[in-house]
């Protein structure tokens, strides 16, 4: 997927508008952050807020694609929770975007509750 997504950015954007892509893949731990064992987690997304996101961002000035892609449902350790992508000029574009993106996933967006 990842992949994809970084070969048409580069096929559909001029290369003075991609300078840096970065990607954040969100993987389930085999351990909580209090240092519990993890047998996995269960995880909901609020599509529409990830779309409202995405497409406020995209907006701001040296960005030129974000994609998003989370999982759902009962996820295992080892799984995928989520790809991340941000495609911009320069790291001072592309940075502060994907961090402001996490955030509001992490915050708002996913709703998750860890199998223990």
């Amino acid at each position: 997927m990842v992949d994809e997504w970084i070969k048409e950015i580069k096929r559909d954007f001029h290369p003075d508008k991609v300078g840096m892509i970065l990607v954040h893949n969100g993987v389930v731990r085999g351990t909580s952050k209090e240092g519990g064992l993890v047998k996995g987690m269960i995880l909901s997304v609020d599509r529409k807020l990830l779309a409202s996101k995405v497409e406020e961002l995209k907006k701001k000035e040296g960005i030129a694609e974000i994609r998003a892609w989370l999982n759902e449902g009962e996820l295992h350790v080892g799984d995928d929770i989520m790809y991340l992508l941000v495609a911009g000029r320069f790291r001072t574009d592309v940075l502060p975007v994907l961090q402001e993106l996490l955030t509001t996933v992490k915050k708002d967006v996913v709703k998750e509750k860890e199998i223990m």
